[in-house]
Parts: structure tokens; C-alpha cells; sequence
């Protein structure tokens, strides 16, 4: 009836559903940093190797792959579910995490391209969680978005304080950094059980089901949408009614976001060509040793922490400003690059660390805020493909950064 008010969405009770959205963001991130913080074991282990960036290329080139496969299946009737999706994804991450003690325990010879198969494997898993989560959440009020990239942030800072804490509770030998090593996986095996767990909680809270529910009640009149579009279809047309329609909705929401999707990917493309490579292989330090690069990844992960929590505080209106501050950030490369071949005076410890403490405050306060206002930008039935749409393109952006990383080697 005319007149009559929506009912109001369902409370989140204490928090839950926020709170299990930022255990996701920490679920989706933390294997990842796990196996790039434990660069001084896999050091030890392949010394001939530069070992983050080629687990970079094959992390992020398989999460790539699922990626571009759940954006081209969008619409497609035999997908998997979101919760089966996401079950598979975060179960996947608990076997690549595991396959490092395993490794150890089994005496298995050919370790070094068995780590790398187990890299591969925890992108793929990336590739489904990430792309099913985000593309989920941008259903959900802009809260939920937040949480979900604090969380992400928070994985880095979490999985650096264990690696420090179990790296300094045993001796600096060989055996010492193996158990180590084997500690510090196994606990974020623990943690990843823990965010399965959660995850089952979520689809069972009412916020959640509203939300859900909502976008296939809120169906927009394609035709008065989109009528010059639909005019410019031929007649006789190979595809159905339902499938151009589909079709029309994916590029007019990618002409939307477009400034959004540029943004992201430049916010990435960036900050990958630097981190974790870069940092972890090229600058060195007399005094603190092989301590630098993991004292260098928790700067970086506290600082992409804090820009991610400051959208809790003020987000802009639209994301044109945002994307030209990711334009600036180009400006790193000749900094950094003082830090290795400039004067003296850059090439100590301070200076790189407060670089790195500005490359993780940019990349997070940028990401969070073009994620939150990419599917607040569209329609609520839309908001799903400007997820993945705004995935899609941090996942490319991130394949680019660690091809364009080995440019600082060659």
C-alpha cells in the first residue's frame, strides 16, 4: 500500500555480523601473509631463490584466474553457490598452510616447487573467497565493506606479531627457525578453522537474510533503465531476451565504476612492484639483520591497517579525488629508489621504514574508500557484479605489480 514505511532492516545483534566480516577480511589475507612474512625461513631454506616474488606471480596469477572465472560466470545457473564457494575457498587455505610442516615432516626432496604448488593453490582459494565475499558484502550496508578491508589489513599485523613471537621464543639456529616456522603455520591453521566456523554463523544471522533478500525484491524496470541500450539491439540476435539483458547491466556497471576499477588498479599495480619484494630482498641493514624485512612487513601491514580504519571516519563523496590521489602515488618509485641507489642518508633504516609506513596508509585508506563507494554507486541488484568488477580489477592490478616487481632485479 501507498504511504506505508519499508520495515526496518533486522538489528546486528552485539555486532556479530560485523564482527564475522572482519574475521573473514582476516581469513582472506592471512595465508597469504603468512607464507610472505616467513620470509626469513624460506630464505634459509632456498637461498638461490627470490622467493616472494616468485610466490607473487604464482599466488596472484591463479587468483586471477578464479576471479575472471566467477565475474565471466556471474549469471550462470550451474555456479556454485556463495556458501559453497566460500566452504571450498577457506578449506583450501588450511591444506596450503599446512603442506609447509608437512613438507618437513615427510622429507619430501623436491620442497621448493612443492611450496610453490601449495602458493598456487592458496591463490586459487584467494581467488573464491575474495571474490565471492566482496562481491557479497557489496549487498550489505558500507559497514560490512569496512570491516571486511580492516580485516584484511589486520591479517598482516596478526600474522607478523606471531611470526616475531615465535621467531624470538626459540633459538636463532636451523632447528630453531624450523620449529619456529612450524608453530607459526599451524596456529594460522587454527585461525582459518576459526573464520570456517564464522563464516557458517553468517548466513545464519537475520541481518544478513534481509539484506539478501532484499536484492531480488528491489528488481529495476530494465527497459525504462537502460531504453536507448535496448533500442540499438539488432532484431534477430543470438542471444535471449534474459542473456542481452545480463550482458547490457555488466558494461553499464563497469561504465559507472570505471573511475573506481582505475583506481584500484593503480593503487595495486603500485604497491606490489615495491612490497613484499622489493622490501624483503633488496634493502638491507647491518644492525637488525635478518629481523629487517619482517620489521619492514609489520610497518607496512600496521599502516595499511590504520588507512583502512580512518574510512570509519571519513569517506569522500566520490571517487574522482580518490583515483587522482592513486595517480600521486607514483611518486614512490624515485623514493624508493633513493633508498637503494640515492645518498647515504636514504639509505638507513629510518627513512625506508617511514616509506613504508606512507605506502601501507595510502594503499588502505585508497582501497577502502573506492571499495565502499564502487557498489554504493549502482543499484542494489547490481552492487554483486560491482564487487567483482572492483575484485577483478585489484586482482589485476596485483599481477601487474609482482610482474613489474622483477624489474627491480633485472
Amino acid at each position: 500500500m501507498e504511504g506505508m514505511k519499508p520495515p526496518e532492516p533486522p538489528r546486528d545483534r552485539c555486532n556479530l555480523a560485523y564482527s564475522i566480516h572482519f574475521m573473514l577480511g582476516v581469513a582472506n589475507l592471512l595465508p597469504w601473509n603468512a607464507f610472505i612474512t616467513a620470509v626469513d625461513y624460506f630464505g634459509h631454506l632456498y637461498p638461490d631463490q627470490h622467493v616472494d616474488r616468485v610466490f607473487s606471480v604464482a599466488y596472484l596469477g591463479s587468483s586471477l584466474l578464479v576471479l575472471i572465472g566467477l565475474v565471466s560466470t556471474r549469471n550462470c545457473s550451474r555456479r556454485p553457490s556463495l556458501q559453497s564457494r566460500m566452504n571450498v575457498g577457506l578449506s583450501l587455505f588450511v591444506c596450503s598452510l599446512m603442506t609447509v610442516p608437512v613438507l618437513d615432516w615427510t622429507c619430501i626432496r623436491r620442497k621448493y616447487g612443492a611450496t610453490v604448488a601449495a602458493v598456487t593453490v592458496c591463490g586459487l582459494a584467494d581467488g573464491l573467497v575474495g571474490g565471492s565475499l566482496i562481491g557479497s558484502v557489496g549487498e550489505l550496508p558500507e559497514r560490512y565493506m569496512q570491516a571486511v578491508f580492516a580485516g584484511t589489513a589486520c591479517s598482516g599485523v596478526i600474522v607478523c606479531i606471531l611470526r616475531i613471537i615465535t621467531k624470538a621464543s626459540l633459538p636463532h639456529t636451523s632447528n630453531g627457525l624450523q620449529k619456529s616456522a612450524h608453530l607459526y603455520f599451524i596456529v594460522s591453521v587454527f585461525i582459518s578453522l576459526g573464520c570456517i566456523i564464522c563464516y557458517n554463523i553468517l548466513e545464519s544471522l537475520l541481518v544478513v537474510q534481509y539484506f539478501r533478500k532484499k536484492k531480488t525484491l528491489i528488481v529495476p524496470n530494465f527497459n525504462s533503465c537502460y531504453p536507448e541500450t535496448l533500442q540499438n539491439i539488432p532484431a534477430r540476435t543470438p542471444w535471449s531476451t534474459a542473456e542481452t539483458k545480463m550482458h547490457l547491466r555488466f558494461w553499464n556497471v563497469l561504465k559507472r565504476i570505471r573511475w573506481s576499477a582505475l583506481g584500484v588498479f593503480m593503487i595495486y599495480v603500485i604497491t606490489l612492484s615495491m612490497f613484499p619484494g622489493y622490501i624483503t630482498e633488496n634493502v638491507q641493514s647491518g644492525i637488525l639483520g635478518d629481523w629487517y624485512p619482517i620489521i619492514l612487513i609489520l610497518a607496512y601491514n600496521a599502516s595499511d591497517m590504520a588507512g583502512k580504519s580512518m574510512t570509519a571516519i571519513h569517506v569522500p563523496d566520490e571517487p574522482k579525488r580518490a583515483v587522482w590521489c592513486c595517480m600521486a602515488r607514483l611518486l614512490f618509485y624515485p623514493l624508493f629508489g633513493a633508498s637503494l641507489h640515492g645518498p647515504k642518508v636514504f639509505r638507513t633504516e629510518i627513512p625506508v621504514i617511514v616509506l613504508t609506513c606512507s605506502l601501507g596508509v595510502t594503499n588502505g585508506y585508497l582501497t577502502s574508500v573506492l571499495m565502499i563507494l564502487a557498489p554504493k554507486s549502482v543499484t542494489p541488484r547490481e552492487a554483486e557484479t560491482a564487487g567483482m568488477i572492483m575484485a577483478l580489477s585489484l586482482a589485476i592490478g596485483l599481477v601487474g605489480g609482482s610482474v613489474l616487481g622483477w624489474f627491480w632485479i633485472i
